[in-house]
């Protein structure tokens, strides 16, 4: 049920809209007389304050993702789903208007391609730029200020659907995406007033939200609270069962710290579980205040201003700058994996292109899933109809769903009568989305029937690869018709744009793969039900850690329009060693001598290594420096490959000019992980690789005895 306390109405006006904002001023003096509405006092004291107010059946009514609010206290109601994986998102708890003001939002890339920039800074301005739309729109009563995003999961299978919605497949480099996108999002690590609060849904499981997030990881702020995924509440009893009743499913979800149901389950059936014994006014309530502690963080229940946020307005949405970095997103994140001189392509020497395939006239194609309205959607025929004096022929190529070759003759023609072909395709979420996992990660027959026949008629072929999963393109790799091979993504409202401004040399590539290019029989050769990582007897490994096989592209490949040589800086020594004990020490440990710490000592640093990079080619370009680290000999077999543990990206690196860059190695980049779920730094040999392929490595000696540095809390038995 959802009210709208219309008393409240006029006094919530401001910049001549509604806004759903409790109104400590003017509201209901139950309100106004509470202490949520005294700023002097700590943001847990004021959500006591008002949670303290409510009745049980207020409570109890509260407790799911579109929350009805309490009209006789003056609280609106509140739609705790809300999304913005890559832009403010079409969800249940935004509403973009038919027109007009907050009709449209920005639409950046989807986060695979974000993540293939590399671009921490990027991603925080990306993020910064959601945040300020979303408040935004929230102000004006379009949506609220709880949002759903990211999606934290590593992307370890080229068949999961989802794939798209992630950064990639190192757990490093997810890390620090998800590191800058929430600054980025609330306004900083730990600001007075957040812009948004990003969201990550979880469970039913004592031990992995009271043990792990909140003793073991110290989620225990005021305004730190849990949810569900949408309907995981109701799935514990009606899907897997796992409960007796639906009263004995949410008091489960509610007992192991799930604040907060994404769907009706809660509200319906605590009032049962109550009755039943199964949970107490005690727990219910410390659920709400987490959830209205979130909400004083935000400037919820203060005064509109511009420290809270609440005078930003639709002036604020899809600016200039905000469109511009929408492009800069996607240019960054396009990635070139084959060129054999092409490009960038000179429009001196040509008259007219050929744009074909199944995404050359891409438009919501572009923006993946979980995307919202955006003011404009520029496909790459678009871009390309936009350079003068090129003629530009069309044709639609075959995708996903059509095998035959119905309409193959208007790209068979366009192709005949330009000068260069630039086909746009792969895959998009029809074949790749939530609740939809591939079968095969090659190309479709008939796309590379096609593919091969416009590239074979002697003038430039340049193919751009779409789509959040990989697809193996070794048909294309050694086929020397196929003059270039992009990457490209979902990249958002300004894709077309950024990939034709790409290949005719405005922009120059320095994307790097966020994940593994396989194969197109490592299908075969693992079920996707295995998620271990290691090799084994039935398996060849998961991702460039532990694969043992050759893949087409591996993760971190991305070349350039110059080339580019990294060299370690001056004094800096090979084989240095060093004492583990004497970096724990260093780090401010205190136990040292039994072996355990806090988990804080991952992050504490030991050493930087100085890189000199030098672009010794003709054109200005930005480079990627990844460093991998491995080992052969620290710790037990088996080993990985390597493992991503610091990158940066440099940013236009002129001709014949060099850029210097420290890339910080912490505690967390030496460790391991045992058996047993603890952190572990071993004395051995290590080394430090980089870039993709390799171009510099940089060795150093652990010594001393191993020390774990965080001690893993143990599951309880299971019965």
């Amino acid at each position: 049920m959802s009210f709208f306390f219309l008393p409240l109405l006029s006094s919530l006006l401001f910049r001549n809209a509604v806004a759903l904002y409790p109104d400590c001023q003017n509201g209901p003096q139950l309100l106004t007389s509470n202490d949520v509405c005294n700023p002097s006092l700590s943001v847990l004291d004021r959500a006591t304050a008002i949670v303290n107010a409510f009745t049980l059946e207020e409570k109890l009514n509260n407790t799911g993702s579109s929350s009805p609010g309490v009209p006789r206290l003056g609280l609106p109601t509140y739609v705790w789903w809300n999304e913005a994986l890559h832009g403010i998102a079409t969800s249940p708890g935004v509403n973009f208007s038919s027109d007009g003001d907050f009709s449209y939002a920005s639409s950046f890339p989807q986060p695979i391609l974000l993540g293939a920039s590399f671009d921490d800074a990027l991603i925080e301005a990306v993020a910064t730029v959601v945040s300020t739309e979303a408040h935004s729109f929230a102000n004006f009563n379009r949506s609220h200020l709880d949002y759903w995003t990211p999606n934290i999961n590593p992307f370890k299978d080229p068949r999961w659907g989802r794939g798209q919605e992630t950064p990639g497949e190192d757990p490093f480099h997810l890390q620090s995406y998800v590191t800058n996108l929430i600054n980025g999002l609330q306004g900083g690590a730990d600001p007075a007033i957040k812009k948004v609060v990003a969201t990550l849904p979880s469970c039913a499981d004592d031990y992995l939200l009271n043990t792990i997030l909140r003793q073991h990881y110290g989620w225990t702020n005021d305004q730190q609270w849990v949810t569900s995924d949408c309907d995981a509440v109701e799935n514990i009893y009606g899907t897997h069962n796992y409960t007796q009743t639906p009263e004995q499913a949410v008091a489960d979800a509610l007992n192991a710290g799930t604040d907060i149901d994404c769907g009706t389950y809660f509200p319906t059936h605590l009032p049962g579980a109550l009755q039943q014994g199964l949970i107490n006014e005690t727990t219910l309530t410390q659920a709400l205040i987490r959830q209205y502690s979130s909400l004083v963080k935000l400037g919820y229940f203060d005064a509109a201003s511009d420290a809270n946020y609440k005078n930003l307005d639709f002036t604020d949405v899809s600016t200039p700058t905000s469109q511009q970095l929408t492009y800069k997103a996607a240019v960054e994140g396009i990635t070139l994996l084959k060129n054999d001189g092409t490009l960038p392509l000179s429009l001196d020497s040509i008259s007219s292109m050929a744009i074909i395939g199944d995404w050359a006239n891409a438009t919501t194609q572009m923006q993946g899933n979980y995307y919202g309205v955006a003011p404009y959607l520029h496909s790459p025929l678009y871009a390309a109809q936009q350079l003068s004096n090129i003629t530009v022929s069309y044709g639609n190529g075959p995708g996903q769903g059509n095998p035959t070759t119905d309409g193959w003759g208007a790209p068979l023609d366009a192709a005949r009568n330009s000068d260069v072909v630039v086909y746009i395709g792969g895959i998009d979420d029809s074949v790749e989305s939530e609740g939809m996992d591939r079968y095969t990660i090659n190309w479709l027959g008939f796309q590379v029937d096609i593919i091969e026949q416009v590239c074979s008629m002697g003038k430039p072929c340049i193919l751009v690869q779409m789509g959040g999963g990989q697809l193996d393109d070794t048909p294309f790799v050694n086929n020397p018709n196929v003059s270039a091979i992009l990457w490209a993504g979902y990249p958002g409202q300004s894709g077309g744009d950024a990939i034709i401004n790409t290949i005719i040399g405005r922009e120059s590539p320095a994307g790097r793969l966020p994940v593994t290019q396989y194969p197109a029989d490592y299908v075969n050769q693992i079920p996707m039900t295995d998620m271990n990582l290691r090799p084994n007897d039935t398996s060849p490994g998961r991702t460039y850690m532990y694969y043992t096989g050759t893949p087409v592209y591996e993760f971190g490949y991305g070349m350039h329009y110059t080339n580019f040589t990294t060299t370690l800086g001056a004094n800096t020594t090979n084989n240095t060693s060093y004492s583990i004990d004497t970096l724990l020490s260093s780090c401010g440990n205190a136990s040292v001598a039994d072996g355990t710490a806090s988990n804080a000592l991952s992050f504490c640093p030991f050493a930087t290594l100085p890189l000199s990079v030098s672009n010794t080619g003709s054109t200005t370009s930005d480079f990627v420096a990844l460093a991998f680290l491995r080992t052969t000999n620290a710790g037990p077999a088996p080993y990985a490959n390597k493992k991503l543990v610091a990158y940066e990206r440099l940013h236009n690196v002129t001709a014949g000019v060099s850029q210097n860059v420290g890339l910080p190695l912490t505690l967390g980049s030496v460790m391991r992980v045992d058996e047993m779920g603890n952190k572990v730094v071993y004395p051995g040999d290590y080394e430090v690789l980089v870039d993709v392929p390799t171009q510099t490595t940089w060795g150093f000696t652990l010594t001393g005895g191993e020390r774990t540095i965080e001690q893993w809390p143990q599951a309880p038995a299971r019965g």
